[in-house]
Order: C-alpha cells, then structure tokens, then sequence
C-alpha cells in the first residue's frame, strides 16, 4: 500500500471513531481493508481482528499489537476529517497505530516472512482495560509468542525519535470505587444515623499518606482522587450513603499487589471507625509494561538500522497501557514513536496523529520482525 493510502485509511478511521468495545464499524473497515491486501483477517476479542502468517521453515513467533479504539472526548479541531460522532474522537492516536499495522500486514502479504510466524493484532478496548484480556482469552487466538512488539505515538518528543526503555515502560494501573454504606437521618438529629462524611475525609487523607511520588523511586506509588458522591441534594437529610473513586498506579505489578492490601486494610479500619458497611468494586485494571532486555536491544538496534534518533527513557511513563498483559504472558517490549515536540498532549481535545510516522512505525516493525523471526 501506498503512504497516501494509509493516510487516506488513517484519516477515514479518525473521522468515524468508536469507544472501547463499541468498534464494530472499525473493525469491518479494517477487515475489508486486509481483504484487499490478499489476507483472510479472523475477528477475535469480540471487535478485534487477527492476521496471521506462517512460513515453511521453522523460527521464532512474533506477534505484534496495535490498538484501534477511540476516547469520549468532542474533539475540537475543524478540518475535513473531524469526528462524526459527537462526544467521540480519536486523541490518543490509535487510529494511527492502525494504519501502521495494515502497512505491515500489506508489507508481509506482498513478502512473506521467509521463517517462523507472526500474528498481528488489532486490539479494541485499549483505553478501559478490557482489550487484551478479551484477545488472549478467546479460543481463536492461540498463538504462543516468542516475543511480543507494540508501540505508541508520543506528543512532546521530536518526530520519529524512536523511545524505549528496559524495565517497566507505562505504569501499572488499576481504579477502585468505594461504596459506603451508613444510615440517612434528619439532618437536625445527625446522631441518629451514619453519615459516611468524616470516613470519606480520611479515605481522602489516607489516598495522600500511602502515595509515593517520586518517579525515580522503585517503588513509586500514586493514588489519584477521581470522582466523590455523598447523598443528595435535599437539606434537610443527613446522608447515609457516598462513594469514593479512586486510581492507583505503580511501576511494578508487584508493588501493585502489595499497594491493594495495604489500601483495603486501612480503608476497612477507617469503615469500621464509622460503623460503615463497605462494598468495592475493582475496574479498568492495566499491568505494567515489562521491556525485556533482548527486546529492548531489538528495538534500539531497529532504530539505528533505520537512522532514527533513539532515547532511552530515564523513567516509566505514569500512565497504562493494555499491553501490559501481553508482556506479563510473553517475553517482549513497547516502545514509543515521537510525534512531535510542540503538539498537543494525548486525550487533549485538539490532538490528531501526524501521518508522517505512519511509514517510521511500518519501517521499525518491519525491522523488528527480520531481526527476531
């Protein structure tokens, strides 16, 4: 395929994005758009889709992974390929990692991979956790990976500098909301029943003591305050009911286990302070992206094969991404792809992929793959 193809492909998927398991329409363009590179495509995960190939002589598996989900977010911009749907836009540029990803489907239908196998992924759900979990846990997908390989663009780095590190790449990530469970009463006689108000003050101040925020830090930990509801607005009634939300994030899933329990066991002792009853729910749960050190050398060797700027980053990126549970199952690495220096920043409402990588990320995948097939 053509650049001016996937540029085409890249900027019809911007304007027709879909949310975490809601791209079904995604997932139809991107199928007919294989269909035509020669390729028999296998819808998996519920609105994902795999590719695989399969060569006579015996190597490594490669898998390699974009995501195709958009974010509920009304994007701002005004050029001729805005978003269709209101409330809904693609601002963390996963439109672009699948554009990238047909590049190399189209790349690999025209020549086929001399050794090994290579499965290439197109992950929904990316953006609430779900995704990768929904691939590797769907019968079609039965591929045991040697190594695996992702990317992701990156806003405020030059463009086409290619960013990795060994170690923890994004964070782990997990979010919580507490359910708080008291007694409404008259708000005249608060004492007549349990207003969840003080337990969720300290919930609040207990969020700030268990945080270590120093990036440079192992063991980096940092809860978040999300969202907090507590009864209604009618007042003459003490409430008897308020939720906490909450996210906590770590560079290692092993400090993550470690930072759960330590959480639930003070907010069970502040809930019983109160005479609570506690309900918790655990959602959009990432783990962190482990590069291995083979992995990592791939990717930096892929960068100056190519002429590429490489930085190898000092620290994890605080945010997650789905990914992680790829390289928690297989030996592999993410890396990132500049996306220019004075853009806007991912998820702001003004973002947009800039075409110009969509070849430097065709070209690094492919490189990867002739150096570990």
């Amino acid at each position: 395929m053509t650049f001016e193809e996937l540029r085409d492909f890249r900027r019809e998927l911007h304007a027709n994005p879909e949310v975490s398991t809601q791209e079904k329409e995604t997932q139809e363009r991107i199928y007919k758009a294989l269909e035509k590179t020669g390729l028999s495509p296998k819808k998996t995960g519920g609105t994902g889709l795999l590719v695989h190939f399969k060569s006579e002589k015996e190597g490594n598996k490669v898998l390699l992974r974009a995501d195709i989900d958009a974010l509920p977010i009304e994007e701002t911009n005004d050029f001729e390929y805005r978003s269709i749907h209101k409330g809904v836009s693609h601002k963390c540029g996963h439109d672009g990692h699948a554009a990238i990803m047909l590049g190399v489907a189209a790349e690999l239908a025209t020549n086929k991979p001399e050794r090994g196998e290579v499965c290439l992924v197109f992950q929904p759900a990316e953006e609430n956790g779900k995704g990768a979990r929904a691939i590797i846990e769907d019968p079609e997908f039965d591929f045991k990976a040697d190594m695996a390989f992702a990317l992701h663009n990156l806003p405020g780095y030059p463009m086409h500098q290619v960013v990795c590190r060994k170690g923890a790449f994004t964070a782990a990530a997990k979010s919580v909301i507490l359910k708080l469970h008291g007694k409404t009463s008259h708000a005249a006689e608060p004492e007549r029943g349990i207003n969840p108000g003080l337990a969720i003050a300290e919930i609040l101040q207990l969020s700030e003591e268990l945080s270590e925020k120093d990036i440079n830090r192992e063991d980096f930990r940092l809860i978040t305050l999300v969202h907090v509801n507590m009864g209604e607005k009618a007042y003459g009634i003490s409430a008897g009911y308020g939720e906490v939300h909450l996210t906590l994030r770590t560079f290692s899933n092993q400090v993550m286990e470690g930072f759960e329990t330590r959480l639930m066991k003070r907010v069970e002792e502040i809930i019983k302070k109160y005479q609570l009853q506690l309900q918790s729910e655990w959602l959009e749960v990432f783990y962190a992206n482990m590069n291995n050190s083979e992995s990592f050398e791939v990717i930096r060797s892929s960068a100056d094969e190519n002429q590429l700027d490489f930085e190898e980053r000092a620290t994890p990126f605080k945010w997650g991404e789905d990914f992680g549970l790829f390289t928690e199952k297989f030996p592999g690495a993410m890396f990132g792809i500049g996306s220019g220096k004075d853009t806007p920043a991912l998820h702001n409402p003004d973002y947009d992929f800039p075409d110009e990588i969509i070849t430097t990320g065709i070209k690094m995948f492919t490189t990867i793959l002739r150096k570990t097939l």
